[in-house]
């Protein structure tokens, strides 16, 4: 299993080298403004791309090891072009120091992310998760309703039987080396204010992962917000996974006889987990099912 780690963090090194390494290293990035705020003993790291064009803004959440370089470089631009976009760094991860005796929880940080929305005046907007954010937007929408009027999870599950097999062993075999030189490892080195701590972030993110409950069925079904479910081909999720995601939020019918429900699947092909968050599909697929009336 070793052996397995080591071969996927080769792949997830090259896959994702083509970002910029200083795409987003100052408190000022460039295309977009950094701010912070202090929510729930954190000093929360945020960015604001695009301008207010009269919609729900887009809340975009990173996935695990990452934040808004690693995890949105490629796409944020092309979504700010029309609307108006906030990128938010969860505990440990990017801008945003870590509480050191609080474990990483998804929905605490769930809490974090409606909390920080409260502070800075935004009634309602359109969360869209990756990966590990995807499962922190999904918590958001159970327990925050009020906070999100519509939804796209990327790369997510509601239990453990949505990864293919052999995936929470590797994760669980994943060391702190293995990841240094990598561009999470450098991303966090650059702008983290306590880049020491990166070993304890992946002591924690294995922690999360072990910890994290499944989402119950009737949970998902009761969501009163539309969901966009996007999965790579070859992704790290199961595509019959993603394809009863779908059902549980509203899809998977005679569209011709019963109607377009709200809800999206969306399959990108020849694509990764970690490509994933590379498609340029998606700067014109997410916004048209943003902007779509919900049915």
């Amino acid at each position: 299993m070793k052996k397995i780690a080591a071969a996927v963090i080769t792949a997830l090194t090259g896959a994702v080298l083509t970002i910029s390494p200083a795409a987003h290293g100052d408190a000022e990035p460039a295309g977009g403004r950094g701010h912070y705020a202090d929510v729930n003993g954190l000093r929360m790291y945020y960015e604001v791309h695009g301008k207010d064009r009269g919609k729900p803004p887009v809340v975009l959440i990173h996935g695990a090891f990452s934040a808004t370089g690693t995890s949105w470089d490629e796409l944020i631009g092309g979504i700010a072009k029309t609307r108006k976009v906030i990128s938010v760094e969860q505990q440990g991860h990017g801008h945003t120091a870590d509480i050191v005796n609080r474990p990483l929880r998804l929905d605490q940080m769930a809490k974090d992310t409606a909390d920080l929305l409260g502070k800075i005046g935004v009634r309602k907007a359109d969360v869209w998760g990756y990966s590990m954010g995807a499962g922190v937007a999904m918590q958001m929408a159970v327990h925050h309703p009020d906070k999100v009027n519509k939804l796209v999870f990327m790369s997510a599950t509601i239990n453990n039987t949505g990864f293919h097999p052999g995936h929470l062993e590797m994760m669980d075999q994943i060391q702190p080396e293995n990841l240094y030189g990598t561009p999470f490892h450098d991303e966090y080195k650059r702008i983290n204010p306590r880049p020491e701590n990166f070993d304890l972030l992946v002591t924690k993110i294995k922690d999360m992962v072990r910890a994290t409950p499944a989402v119950p069925d009737n949970a998902i079904k009761a969501l009163r917000a539309p969901v966009l479910t996007i999965i790579g081909d070859s992704d790290i999720v199961r595509p019959e996974h993603a394809v009863e995601l779908f059902r549980l939020t509203g899809g998977g019918v005679n569209g011709d006889i019963a109607g377009l429900p709200s809800s999206e699947l969306a399959v990108l092909p020849g694509t990764t987990h970690i490509t994933t968050a590379h498609h340029q599909a998606l700067t014109t697929l997410v916004p048209t099912f943003l902007d779509r009336p919900a049915a």
